[in-house]
């Protein structure tokens, strides 16, 4: 069975960031969650004779818009005012590897799902141990478990739709291209930065 292992490591710098700047990363969660649950209804309309999408994806996008309530709770809770943050980078520079004919866009498009959720597994995990404040704290662990399972659910998908050969080796590649394009950002309390 394939498992996806990150190329690199979250810094201590991200950490102490993150923990440092804790209301920008709640805003930004906020807006992660908003944009998984959208990513999941485009893969929904992109592909709409694909069964298995179409079977597993709905779920899916619900649960990442439940997440989105209750990083919006906490917002509430903290007294944190809801305000617009400017797009962060990562993704936007990860799509830019996706391949354009098919079927090779869809595998990609699962892979990048697949490696974003793994981050945010990872991050959400640090969190969970170093945010200031303990609901938080408790909230990010309990998130974390969720998003193993998204990046699981990305990485199944393409497991079902693509030999495991081709997976893997494209796997390795936008591991490395994700690593790289982390280590041109500086450390900022995104949850992806």
């Amino acid at each position: 069975m394939l498992a996806l292992e990150l190329a690199s490591r979250t810094s201590e710098d991200w950490i102490e960031q993150a923990t440092r700047h804790i209301d920008l990363v709640l805003l930004d969660h906020a807006n992660c969650e908003k944009k998984a649950a959208g990513n999941a209804l485009s893969l929904l309309f992109r592909y709409p004779a694909n069964g298995r999408l179409v079977e597993t994806l709905p779920p899916l996008a619900r649960e990442e818009l439940q997440h989105f309530e209750r990083v919006h709770r906490h917002l509430q809770r903290l007294g944190i005012p809801i305000k617009p943050l400017s797009a962060a980078p990562y993704a936007g520079r990860l799509n830019q590897h996706l391949r354009r004919s098919e079927p090779e866009h869809l595998l990609d498009t699962l892979l990048v799902a697949a490696i974003i959720e793994a981050r945010s597994h990872e991050r959400l995990g640090l969190l969970g141990i170093h945010a200031p404040d303990p609901e938080l704290r408790q909230f990010y662990l309990w998130l974390a478990a969720a998003e193993e399972r998204h990046w699981q659910l990305y990485l199944d998908l393409a497991l079902e739709q693509f030999p495991a050969d081709q997976v893997q080796e494209r796997l390795d590649t936008l591991l490395q291209v994700e690593a790289e394009i982390l280590s041109s950002l500086h450390p900022e309390p995104r949850v992806h930065s």
